[in-house]
């Protein structure tokens, strides 16, 4: 209970900061209708050649892309600007006076920023998922509902791991910022299941950029495609990836000597 008044203390000052340029509501909603757009005209051109793409009809691969919306409104929203934050501190020594608060570095650093418009995308996302649910007309009980929140937030915790290895890195490389750019790139492949992709390329998506546990895994609950090992498997990795995350944060401040003296 205390971390969650910590991180909500850190919500409402972002909120308010935010609230002081409105304007940004407007062209971050422009900007999601515009991504969502180019999403489905790619899902348009693909049936409009085949009635299926590796199994997976149009209306399951909306499911696809509202996931891919919903996730990336959170990456973009919450951890992408905290990871950042992390990069820029360590090389202007801002980071050494959050590590100085008597509060866990790990929270401070991962929630003290919101970029709340960008949370339209959330929003957008949930949309998309009532549609595409509801013209599915798929008998969604509570398992599969139950399911579906899980693997989503596990998928958000391995995101969130992935960026935070990638920010500690910041404590030997200077410019992660190229990691982030193929991160974000590499992202966009999450519009499809991994499954139309090669062997090679699916492997990469699931274990090097878990883009297959965030965004195909959470679909398969909702489209009937979700196996008990699976479920296991984005479970498991889920609860390593917090766990790895969270060493080697510690072991980069063991080897941070500060930078702000």
């Amino acid at each position: 209970m205390h971390y969650l008044r910590v991180i909500a203390t850190f919500l409402r000052l972002s909120a308010l900061n935010e609230l002081q340029y409105r304007a940004n509501l407007v062209f971050q909603s422009l900007s999601s209708i515009m991504g969502l757009a180019i999403g489905l005209a790619g899902l348009a051109l693909v049936f409009y050649h085949t009635d299926t793409l590796a199994g997976w009809g149009p209306l399951e691969l909306l499911v696809v892309v509202g996931v891919h919306t919903l996730i990336g409104g959170v990456v973009r929203s919450v951890i992408q600007p905290n990871m950042y934050q992390i990069a820029e501190g360590v090389q202007e020594g801002t980071l050494d006076y959050i590590l100085t608060k008597p509060e866990d570095s790990q929270l401070l650093v991962s929630f003290t920023r919101f970029e709340m418009w960008k949370l339209i995308d959330v929003i957008v996302g949930l949309g998309v998922l009532t549609y595409a649910v509801t013209q599915l007309g798929e008998d969604i009980g509570l398992g599969e509902a139950a399911a579906f929140g899980i693997l989503l937030l596990s998928g958000a915790l391995i995101f969130y791991s992935f960026w935070l290895a990638i920010a500690t890195t910041s404590f030997w490389v200077i410019r992660t910022w190229a990691m982030y750019e193929m991160f974000d790139r590499l992202y966009q492949a999450g519009r499809w299941p991994v499954g139309i992709y090669p062997a090679w390329l699916r492997l990469g998506l699931t274990f090097l950029v878990p883009v297959a546990f965030a965004v195909t895994v959470p679909a398969e609950a909702l489209t009937g495609r979700l196996s008990p090992l699976t479920l296991v498997l984005a479970l498991g990795m889920s609860a390593l990836a917090i766990v790895a995350a969270r060493w080697f944060w510690h072991f980069g401040l063991r080897h941070y000597s500060g930078a702000s003296a």
